[in-house]
């Protein structure tokens, strides 16, 4: 399927940056030696690939989930076959003790991608789940910079997220934390990042949930009134490439809107999908009625949605990937600019937020009041309201 098409697009973001810069690129990643954590997640295998056909040094591969970790490997072999340098994979926990002696045993690389996070809105309803979105997004994040550090590393990348820029909820307040432990680190070691749109048809995104209604014949849902901003996969690899390659200290990359990008609601998108497949979209006004004609309407050619408003906690009516106050690069690239940063931080409230949700944790007790009022302490216009109502809610 055409994900281009899907998306409302004809060509890729970043082909002529890519082109231009291909050679210098190509030389780079040949004679450097790459980990890649979170490397088996639909932006991290992305990253991979990008890193893989370029046939690096050394490439290892770091990922939680054994599963996604195989067959990133069939794929890679299908697709590129082998390489003269290493390539391993390890099915690692990075939080974990066996992670700490993997870094040990080893450890020495020229660039560190991490790619792991916790990015679902959904997964900031239970107090448990938003502990270890904090543990995930920024504890495990300034875990790994300290080890490449102490490992004298060359680079240390970390994906951020557009939901960073003025964030709503609390993955996206997670991310703005994040880059805040970022730059206390980068008097340390040469950091940069990058934030991006939605990744269209990502694991456990709502483009990807659509190619899991049609395979067990269920209703497609999506909002009709949220818009936003899509990337193809490849795209979001080649945008964390270029950012860790040719970012300098503290920048944060991002796709500079132009005609090619442009907002597209989840409703439309369901509607060409479903084209595309061949069944004309039938509206239903439930979700019983939905779940009703799922049963019948398919065999008609017809496949039952059902497009709502949004109306739970957490979701930003509009993407924006900087913020008034940023200073921006727009000049560098064609199609990506470039938020120059300063080494900017209060030390002594991420000390406090570090301490007090370690004590958090020692009591094994907490709140999500608790965790969502260390928050404001570190971004005190944080536009956060909880609804009281969730994605797990709805159909």
């Amino acid at each position: 399927m055409d994900i281009l098409k899907l998306i409302g697009r004809e060509k890729e973001l970043f082909a002529e940056d890519i082109s231009a810069c291909e050679d210098e690129l190509s030389r780079i990643v040949s004679h450097a030696a790459f980990l890649v954590i979170g490397g088996a997640g639909s932006i991290g295998s992305a990253v991979v690939k990008e890193i893989f056909r370029r046939k690096p040094q050394k490439l290892h591969v770091v990922d939680i989930s054994e599963n996604n970790m195989v067959e990133l490997v069939r794929d890679i072999r299908s697709s590129y076959g082998y390489i003269e340098g290493e390539f391993k994979t390890f099915a690692l926990d990075i939080g974990s003790i066996e992670y700490d002696a993997f870094i040990k045993s080893d450890g020495v690389y020229d660039y560190v991608l991490n790619l792991s996070a916790l990015k679902h809105v959904r997964s900031e309803e239970d107090a448990f789940t938003l502990m270890r979105m904090c543990d995930v997004n920024i504890f495990n994040t300034d875990k790994t910079i300290m080890q490449s550090i102490a490992k004298g590393a060359k680079k240390y990348f970390c994906v951020s997220t557009d939901k960073a820029a003025n964030p709503v909820n609390m993955m996206g307040a997670s991310k703005r934390i994040m880059e805040m432990f970022l730059m206390r680190r980068s008097l340390q070691i040469e950091i940069s990042t990058a934030r991006f749109a939605n990744v269209a048809f990502s694991d456990g995104s709502l483009l990807h949930g659509f190619n899991k209604r049609i395979e067990k014949r269920q209703p497609i849902v999506a909002p009709n009134d949220v818009k936003r901003y899509f990337v193809t996969p490849k795209e979001s690899g080649e945008l964390c490439l270029m950012s860790a390659i040719f970012g300098q200290n503290r920048d944060i990359f991002f796709p500079k809107l132009t005609p090619d990008l442009h907002l597209i609601s989840f409703a439309e998108i369901a509607v060409k999908y479903l084209r595309e497949l061949g069944y004309e979209p039938h509206i239903c006004q439930s979700e019983d009625e939905a779940r009703a004609l799922a049963a019948t309407l398919p065999d008609e050619g017809k496949w039952p949605c059902l497009f709502t408003p949004s109306d739970t906690t957490g979701e930003k009516d509009f993407e924006e990937f900087y913020t008034e106050n940023e200073r921006l690069d727009m000049e560098r690239f064609a199609s990506m600019g470039i938020i120059k940063n300063e080494p900017i931080y209060d030390e002594e409230k991420l000390s406090a937020f570090s301490q007090k949700l370690d004590s958090l944790k020692r009591e094994l007790s907490w709140s999500k009041i608790d965790i969502v009022q260390e928050f404001f302490k570190l971004i005190p216009d944080f536009a956060y309201e909880d609804k009281g109502k969730y994605l797990d809610s709805k159909l």
